[in-house]
């Protein structure tokens, strides 16, 4: 091989070299897009685990100067267990605390958001905290007696919802599987219990929610019915960062762990014994 063809192999060959340089950097560079993205922070600048709660009966309430609700001790009894801290934050809006989980402002979401193929896709769930299904919220007659007696007498009437949560998918279906109109309104600043509020007053006519939240707001007020369900019997469980698979097995681990505890039967007997 001549001189010249040596030299025009060397810079054929630092060309190509240059290339799959080039390639590599572009291959690197576009697979961050794959990478894992980031999670909820795991810690707060106190080094405690900052969960949204909802307020509502069954995530968390104040009765005179106490706190309360099964979610709320539920956490309380796992972090005396296991020596953690958490940082609970009032839950305004779902919509808008489900943001936050995303965004990685909050570890984890402690609900009314049922465990749903739908929401499968967009979030982590821990193991079932507890069983509940969705029922209407209606007010009884003078002569004790109401308006809707089954799913069917929903047809052209008007329902209120919480905003973002899987009551309104619920009754999209139900509108498909009585074959009518079933128009959905979206309470955009307020909670279940507002909502159940709002229909005692005379507000709005109706609403749907979880029985639970539902049943322990009734007890002040006998004229309210929640007798007609929505739907059928569902998981109940926290809700985390689609991402955040080591904190979802740990939390997990940890509802296990306190559910063989006397404590644990204390505290669900408190709430869910008749």
């Amino acid at each position: 091989m001549s001189a010249v063809q040596k030299k025009s192999v060397k810079k054929g060959s630092i060309a190509l070299y240059a290339v799959l340089l080039l390639v590599a950097v572009v291959v690197m560079y576009m697979l961050r897009g794959y990478a894992k993205p980031q999670v909820a922070k795991i810690e707060d600048e106190k080094g405690e685990l900052v969960v949204a709660v909802e307020y509502a009966p069954m995530f968390l309430y104040t009765y005179g100067d106490t706190l309360g609700g099964f979610s709320y001790d539920l956490l309380n009894l796992i972090a005396a267990q296991k020596g953690i801290k958490f940082n609970f934050q009032p839950m305004v809006t779902l919509s808008s605390s489900l943001d936050k989980l995303k965004a990685g402002d909050y570890r984890m979401v402690c609900a009314e958001f049922p465990v749903t193929k739908e929401h499968k896709q967009d979030y982590l769930f821990t193991t079932p905290i507890y069983l509940d299904r969705q029922v209407l919220v209606q007010m009884k007659n003078g002569e004790g007696h109401i308006a809707v007696k089954s799913q069917l007498d929903l047809a052209n009437d008007t329902v209120w919802v919480v905003n973002g949560s899987s009551s309104e998918l619920r009754l999209e279906n139900l509108s498909s599987e009585i074959g009518d109109t079933i128009y959905v309104m979206t309470e955009k600043n307020y909670g279940a219990e507002q909502l159940f509020l709002r229909v005692v007053s005379g507000e709005i006519k109706q609403a749907v929610m979880n029985e639970r939240i539902a049943q322990e707001l009734s007890k002040k007020y006998p004229n309210v019915d929640i007798t007609t369900g929505i739907s059928m019997t569902q998981f109940q469980s926290w809700i985390l960062n689609k991402n955040d698979s080591a904190f979802c097995d740990s939390i997990n681990s940890w509802i296990d762990a306190v559910k063989h505890t006397q404590e644990y039967t204390n505290l669900y007997n408190r709430y869910f014994s008749e």
